[in-house]
């Protein structure tokens, strides 16, 4: 995710990622520059009083408005799947804070506190990979017996906490916990749970393939056919106006198929690497005092 300055223009409109749309779309808006020259080119030598493309200015008025409409809908859904993503981290590191904080304060051996710190930083590295690629077990901190045993699951993630769950277990047994001990803490690691499975809900469930086949279809024939529309209206003009409208238009929707799956690693995506790296630090800096 990219970090900026919200209040500066100036730096923000000269800015370029390769994210930019500009920088992907260059080539489409070539075509389009070309493509519109030319319709401009053939209207104006051999079809100079064209009348029937005149009533089409009006007719791709009422069009833009309703695509509008249509693309303000597409972005709102997209950005809603952003932010419930970042509210669900922002949950992961409340909870993982809350867990190390009751922990810590129930008194337990240095091993013990250790063991969870480990665990509920694993958890945070576990689920940022879980939601991209899946779990490289070579960035947790884990030995070799909770390798193998993790390796036995399809659910790496709910592994994790069925390791912490084992851990209190043993330590309700042992007389070190009390049962309402293990209630309390058992709330922040169903947390942990219910964040990697709204998580998975999002990156799993895209917006609906008639959806996105629409929205596709039409912008691409109302941006392809716009040209006809302005020719008379603006002459050689039309190949600017005609080449921004496209330009606006398939931006956005390029911009809600980045942010609808947020936990990639495209500069508009959540930034999961920090937050987990954010959990590991609070954990440790609060379960592994002396």
């Amino acid at each position: 995710m990219i970090t900026y300055n919200p209040k500066s223009w100036i730096s923000l409109i000269f800015h370029f990622t390769k994210s930019d749309t500009l920088s992907i779309l260059w080539k489409e808006l070539v075509f389009i520059f070309l493509f519109t020259l030319a319709i401009v080119f053939v209207e104006q030598t051999y079809f100079p009083k064209a009348f029937f493309l005149e009533k089409l200015f009006s007719v791709y008025s009422i069009m833009g408005f309703v695509i509008s409409l249509l693309l303000v809908f597409r972005t709102n859904t997209a950005y809603d799947r952003w932010w419930e993503g970042r509210r669900k981290w922002g949950e992961l590191v409340n909870d993982s804070r809350n867990l190390a904080v009751k922990l810590t304060a129930l008194d337990l051996s240095l091993e013990d506190n250790h063991f969870f710190g480990r665990h509920i930083g694993n958890f945070a590295l576990c689920i940022k990979e879980h939601l991209r690629d899946g779990t490289k077990f070579e960035l947790l901190n884990l030995t070799p017996e909770e390798v193998t045993f993790l390796k036995s699951l399809d659910h790496i993630p709910s592994g994790i906490v069925e390791l912490m769950y084992r851990r209190l277990n043993e330590l309700r047994k042992a007389g070190v916990l009390s049962e309402e001990d293990v209630l309390r803490l058992d709330r922040n690691l169903n947390g942990f749970l219910d964040c990697v499975g709204a998580c998975e809900r999002i990156k799993n469930t895209p917006i609906p393939y008639s959806y996105s086949m629409f929205f596709k279809k039409f912008i691409f024939s109302y941006v392809i056919t716009l040209p006809f529309a302005f020719v008379v209206s603006f002459g050689y003009f039309a190949t600017i106006i005609s080449t921004f409208i496209f330009y606006v238009f398939v931006s956005i929707e390029i911009l809600a198929e980045e942010i609808e799956d947020p936990f990639g690693a495209d500069d508009n995506d959540l930034p999961t690497d920090e937050m987990a790296q954010r959990i590991q630090g609070i954990v440790h800096t609060i379960l592994d005092k002396p």
